[in-house]
């Protein structure tokens, strides 16, 4: 039986890989807004994705604002197809 990632076993988790496997980065405010979280939950969740090098976080400042752009790693990529991967194999897809 094929294991689920338990870092991306997380509705929220989920939710950002999902977004950055097509869209390949995206500002923290739109990815806020895309999952409904909290800036707070949205930071601890990115915070477990860096530490499993699923993702890249680069902050900068745009006319003085802060600015979050996360991207994904290639490693992120492998881990999210091998995901749907397993979850088809449950489903039986």
């Amino acid at each position: 039986m094929k294991e689920l990632d338990p870092i991306l076993h997380s509705q929220i988790r989920l939710a950002i890989m999902s977004i950055l496997m097509s869209a390949a980065e995206a500002q923290f405010n739109y990815l806020k807004e895309k999952t409904g979280a909290t800036a707070g939950n949205l930071s601890f969740q990115l915070t477990k994705l860096q530490k499993s090098n699923y993702i890249r976080i680069q902050k900068s400042f745009e006319n003085n604002y802060p600015l979050t752009t996360v991207r994904i790693t290639p490693e992120g990529k492998k881990a999210f197809e091998q995901y749907v991967k397993a979850m088809k194999h449950y489903l039986q897809l």
